[in-house]
């Protein structure tokens, strides 16, 4: 598989949903930062994703509701080091009933360059009965949206090729 070549400029177009400092803490003995916490800001941006899209966490608790993540890949690209600033952009993919596939960027700032890209299907779940479940109407308008919006994007979205929603 080819690593995905994205022009910075044209992420600009897509919600940035998180950003932060890389901490000491997350430095591996590579003197990077490991691949467990690429996973940890993943989750968090997603958690900022999701809000976006009416997936609040008041949502969930009045809705018996949440989500699981099916399927994800994650591609690294450039590494990205202590004290590094790094932000995440979302963009939608696509999505079915109970499904959203979606895609993740982080881009360090501090060094301009595209570091990782993430990839994932995640259900939406009624977690009363822990099974996936329809989104909501008002959940489901918010996310054709911002799908809408990304669908006519001028890019193609790097995706590996075996997910979809």
């Amino acid at each position: 598989m080819r690593p995905p070549i994205i022009a910075l400029d044209k992420l600009a177009a897509l919600p940035q949903v998180y950003r932060v400092v890389i901490p000491e803490r997350y430095r591996d003995m590579m003197g990077h930062m490991n691949i467990r916490w690429y996973l940890e800001l993943y989750d968090e941006a997603g958690v900022y994703l999701f809000n976006e899209i009416g997936l609040t966490e008041q949502h969930y608790r009045d809705h018996g509701s949440g989500g699981f993540d099916l399927e994800h890949h994650i591609h690294y690209l450039n590494e990205v080091h202590i004290g590094d600033t790094v932000t995440v952009s979302a963009r939608l993919l696509n999505r079915t009933a109970k499904r959203l596939h979606y895609m993740l960027f982080m881009v360090n700032e501090t060094r301009g360059l595209l570091a990782s890209t993430f990839e994932c299907v995640n259900s939406y779940a009624d977690l009363k009965l822990r099974r996936t479940a329809p989104y909501p109407d008002a959940v489901a308008q918010q996310i054709d949206a911002m799908l809408t919006q990304h669908l006519g994007l001028d890019w193609a979205a790097p995706t590996c090729g075996v997910m979809s929603a």
